[in-house]
């Protein structure tokens, strides 16, 4: 990563979008103050091929160079669907993993939309193309130019938060929220061992 460190504008609220992959991971970071949406950074980790825990450490690191940067108060992820592939599910699920991992030892609380709910939220559409979503981003976010499609999904996610006026605090944060939130409140670390009963955390 090359972006310059960024600074929080006073009163606002910083939101990190992630679209998960285990090729390319997207992140955009985009600033909420009152309606206004503005545009902070955005760009793709690039994860080379090789051994998967090695993949899975350079999404964990990347995000978490990112987070060091630019300060986000909250982490926003797509959720994972059910591919006609279960393979690939399982390795999507696992690269997201990795990305959720990076906000929770950050102690950041982390939300989580599916690819309809951001659609729908950005573009109006729940099916709408890729192209469509990146156009609207760039629209919604005054860019310059077209963002990426990784990056775009990253910012989409980012901005369908926003627009849910759950940014600070009322959106349902499922088990990763839940976890994140038990570090804050407890002061542990990541290293902190959870399980699961009876669907909650103990």
């Amino acid at each position: 990563m090359t972006t310059p460190a960024s600074r929080l504008t006073p009163h606002a609220f910083r939101i990190l979008g992630i679209d998960p992959g285990l090729r390319v991971t997207g992140f955009g970071v985009i600033e909420k103050s009152g309606s206004k949406l503005t545009y902070i950074t955005s760009g793709c980790i690039r994860v080379p091929v090789g051994e998967l825990p090695d993949r899975l450490k350079t999404i964990f690191e990347g995000l978490h160079e990112v987070i060091g940067l630019h300060s986000p108060q909250q982490v926003v992820i797509e959720k994972v669907f059910v591919n006609v592939n279960p393979q690939s599910t399982l390795l999507l699920g696992q690269a997201r993993g990795a990305a959720i991992c990076a906000a929770v030892d950050a102690g950041l609380p982390v939300a989580e939309y599916t690819a309809l709910q951001v659609k729908q939220s950005v573009v109006g559409k729940g099916h709408a193309a890729k192209e469509q979503v990146q156009q609207m981003v760039k629209r919604l976010l005054k860019l310059s130019g077209v963002p990426s499609p990784d990056a775009a999904d990253a910012l989409a996610c980012a901005i369908c938060h926003a627009h849910g006026g759950d940014a600070y605090g009322g959106q349902d944060l499922g088990v990763a929220g839940a976890l994140a939130k038990s570090l804050k409140r407890t002061g542990s670390t990541a290293s902190t061992v959870f399980r699961m009963k009876r669907g909650r955390l103990v």
